[in-house]
């Protein structure tokens, strides 16, 4: 039987979250599609106003504690004093519940006043319905961080992906249920919301198999070993110790989803001002269609960027600055390219994307400015992992509170002109602003090197070659459709929609190689995936 080493159960760790992570985001993305479909606009813009909010209060109702328990259940496991484990959990799931029920019965209460800052009474059912969900997400969360100090990720990953999976179930079936009963929009995003709470009431259940199973083999050792089942006694665990290590934690993930939330308190009010409060949520929701693309893109870069956070930290235990250098400007260089590629490509390809997946091209031109944030939100994910592999962890999150000072302010100057159109611009200013904040940080700390050719030049060629033939193939395909008498439907948009990206990856991957954005050894030196990738486009001969 082989043993595992440290080392070998984190990257294990990191991998099985990693997948999972994968799993629920798209599950949690992708859902947002049949939501509009079945829903309408005005649903989706009742929903994607008030989960952001939900995000945000659920944040702050664990109050950190998951980082905390898994910390300190780790520092225990290694003492070997188990007991003394479980009393963390034991206290950080009574705090957890406490702060579930106290903020959920608040939001529950106060959603007419949330709604008055929101500037839009229709997201008062929703955000009611929302309240539900922090009876169950809070407790689950801490028993994952339990399992997590323990360096057991697969009950984690087990329960993300069951908890998406119930969550999207229960929307739906709620959704097909109010809408054949002829309920309003209101009506209609709360059931949604609900989703969330059956999805962590499905989260919690499967955590707590998991800690019964847990229980059931630790008592079993005791007893095989001849040793008393009985806990043993240990010092007291203060309930302090544990809130000032996660209420930092707590806030610092409160500024991830900063950017998103100035959108929330901003654009329906921006909008009721120029019309009805209804047209307002109407408008927002067209807004929010090109949102799940760009997560899909930004999902990638927050997946893998866990592999960069170990490997930083290591280069830098090892002292070695060559090392350091060459992995941020060969990751920053490679996710600006994919950013960049994504941006130009949804861009292009705006209209047979939005009729496709929603069946018509209300808000493209908004869905084309909206596309570009993938570039600055990629590289603004990708450096601040960087930087906090290099122990820099504040800084990341000052620069999305800069970031999202900016949003508000563009938001203020170009919506009441602009509309949807101007939300969508800001956008794209911000997550640029937050990317660029992180690379000159990187730079300033002599980590990187910044080059115009690498950063603007070649990739400029790059992306005309991907826009050009995605653009071609896209329309070729519509005229040659349009003959067949196929054109004008969700179907033949599709297909257009598919053709122009197998035609701009084909170009991306060509074109990189050629224009020798990526050489073979720069490669080799991306951590987990970057060696075999390297041998598949050696024997395929795309490298000298």
């Amino acid at each position: 039987m082989k043993s595992t080493t440290p080392a070998s159960r984190l990257l294990q760790g990191a991998f099985i979250l990693s997948a999972a992570a994968i799993i629920s985001k798209l599950l949690g993305t992708l859902q947002k599609i049949p939501l509009q479909n079945l829903g309408g606009d005005a649903v989706f813009g009742i929903y994607n106003t008030v989960y952001p909010l939900y995000t945000m209060i659920v944040t702050i109702a664990m109050l950190g504690l998951p980082a905390a328990v898994s910390k300190f259940v780790a520092e225990s496991s290694a003492g070997q004093e188990e007991g003394q484990g479980r009393r963390v959990l034991l206290v950080s799931v009574a705090l957890t519940g406490i702060s579930g029920l106290v903020i959920g019965i608040l939001t529950y209460t106060g959603a007419p006043a949330i709604a008055g800052w929101v500037g839009n009474s229709h997201v008062i059912a929703a955000l009611r319905a929302s309240a539900f969900g922090l009876a169950f997400v809070p407790l689950m969360a801490a028993l994952r961080g339990y399992f997590q100090g323990l360096h057991d990720m697969v009950p984690t990953a087990v329960s993300q992906v069951v908890e998406q999976s119930i969550r999207v179930a229960v929307m739906i079936a709620l959704l097909l249920y109010l809408s054949r009963q002829g309920a309003g929009a209101e009506s209609i995003a709360a059931g949604a919301l609900l989703g969330s709470a059956g999805g962590g009431l499905a989260g919690l259940v499967v955590m707590l198999l998991y800690w019964r199973r847990h229980r059931r083999r630790s008592q079993q050792g005791l007893a095989a070993r001849g040793a008393d089942t009985r806990p043993a006694p240990g010092k007291a665990v203060k309930a302090g110790s544990l809130l000032a290590y996660g209420i930092p934690v707590m806030l610092g993930a409160l500024a991830v989803p900063l950017i998103s939330l100035v959108d929330v308190f901003t654009v329906p009010r921006l909008l009721s001002w120029a019309g009805s409060e209804t047209n307002a949520m109407s408008q927002f929701g067209i807004y929010n269609r090109g949102v799940p693309l760009v997560q899909i893109v930004t999902m990638l870069a927050t997946s893998l960027s866990v592999v960069f956070i170990p490997a930083l930290a290591e280069a830098q235990y090892k002292g070695d600055l060559k090392l350091i250098e060459l992995r941020c400007s060969l990751s920053l260089r490679w996710f600006w390219l994919l950013g960049l590629a994504a941006s130009a490509g949804l861009a292009v390809l705006a209209e047979p994307i939005n009729i496709a997946l929603y069946g018509d091209a209300a808000g493209t031109a908004t869905m084309m400015w909206l596309a570009f944030t993938a570039a600055g939100g990629t590289v603004s994910i990708i450096s601040a992992a960087l930087l906090q592999g290099l122990g820099t962890v504040r800084a990341p999150a000052l620069h999305l509170l800069a970031a999202a000072a900016l949003k508000a302010a563009l938001n203020l100057l170009l919506v009441p002109q602009l509309g949807i159109t101007g939300a969508a611009i800001s956008g794209v200013a911000a997550h640029l602003f937050a990317a660029a904040l992180n690379v000159l940080l990187l730079h300033r700390m002599g980590h990187l090197r910044l080059r115009f050719a690498d950063a603007l030049g070649r990739p400029a060629l790059l992306l005309a070659g991907l826009a050009l033939a995605a653009a071609a193939v896209s329309q070729g395909a519509g005229g040659l459709l349009a003959a067949a008498g196929l054109a004008g439907g969700r179907t033949a948009s599709l297909a257009q929609a598919l053709l122009g990206v197998g035609a701009g990856c084909a170009v991306f991957a060509l074109g990189a190689v050629l224009l020798r954005l990526l050489s073979e050894s720069e490669l080799r030196q991306l951590p987990g995936f970057g060696p075999s990738l390297a041998d598949k486009l050696k024997k395929l001969r795309l490298f000298p």
